[in-house]
């Protein structure tokens, strides 16, 4: 069985529990930053959320079945007053618990469980580990959550619009990830400085470090499948753990940025 899948199974048999990330991760033998990231990548939202979906899932439910008392409901899911939980019931399920426990959850916004489709395919060329001395990079930035990963490629637009830096070589970077499965990405290229840079672009600065490196050959639409393998099969079965660092994706001279094929690296940062 997969990490993503114990993870969720984790999850399913114990989200009435005060369970936490740490918890999950220790469960299914990743570091929290690992586990997180894994999550995101897999299913697109961060563990974090889909924890507390789940949650006042099951709350929507109890409401509906007919509980009595509201702060008992808010207790089970983990919050300590009832004003908390109608404020975070109400964002999450669209309706406030008294609407719910009246008129059921026919109109309500429910997380169900996740359930993965097929597994990702592995790297035609076995990852490699390398070492990376320290890069500037600097281009066009974004904060991205869930859905918002589809607008990356207009990131790439933007910066082959902007470039003014002949390179060869350019740097998709992740970094600044947080519980809520939020970060930054980074369309940019290699600079020798921070200095003069267009206002509009943004900079991250990866430390010197040790990888693990595999290649991409499909479709740079399919990248995602690869990413998901490396974190949610490679690195567990490697005895790799993952460090809380910028990972990269390296854009190299074959990469055919109107076709979007020719291969890309991925180069993910290990303590």
């Amino acid at each position: 069985m997969s990490i993503a899948r114990k993870a969720l199974w984790f999850i399913e048999s114990h989200f009435t529990q005060p369970i936490t990330l740490a918890d999950v991760a220790t469960a299914v033998g990743v570091s929290p930053f690992h586990l997180s990231r894994l999550f995101q990548v897999t299913t697109g939202t961060s563990l974090i959320r889909y924890l507390r979906g789940r949650r006042l899932t099951e709350a929507a439910h109890a409401l509906a079945r007919g509980a009595d008392d509201i702060l008992d409901v808010a207790l089970s899911a983990g919050y300590s007053s009832h004003a908390a939980f109608t404020r975070a019931f109400s964002e999450q399920v669209g309706s406030t618990p008294q609407q719910v426990r009246r008129d059921g959850v026919v109109n309500a916004t429910l997380v169900e469980a996740i359930k993965l489709g097929d597994l990702p395919e592995s790297c035609a060329v076995a990852p490699q580990l390398k070492a990376c001395g320290a890069l500037l990079i600097a281009g066009i930035g974004a904060r991205h959550r869930g859905p918002s990963v589809a607008s990356i490629p207009s990131q790439w637009q933007r910066l082959s619009m902007e470039q003014t830096l002949p390179s060869e070589i350019s740097y998709g970077v992740c970094c600044n990830n947080d519980e809520a499965g939020s970060f930054d990405y980074i369309a940019g290229l290699e600079v020798k400085s921070f200095a003069s840079l267009p206002a509009n672009w943004r900079a991250v600065r990866i430390p010197a470090g040790r990888y693990v490196v595999c290649r991409h050959e499909g479709h740079i639409s399919s990248i995602r499948s690869t990413w998901r393998w490396m974190l949610d099969q490679h690195l567990p079965d490697a005895g790799l753990n993952m460090a809380d660092a910028p990972e990269f994706e390296r854009y190299g001279p074959e990469f055919n940025q109107q076709t979007g094929v020719g291969g890309v690296e991925i180069w993910l940062p290990l303590t």
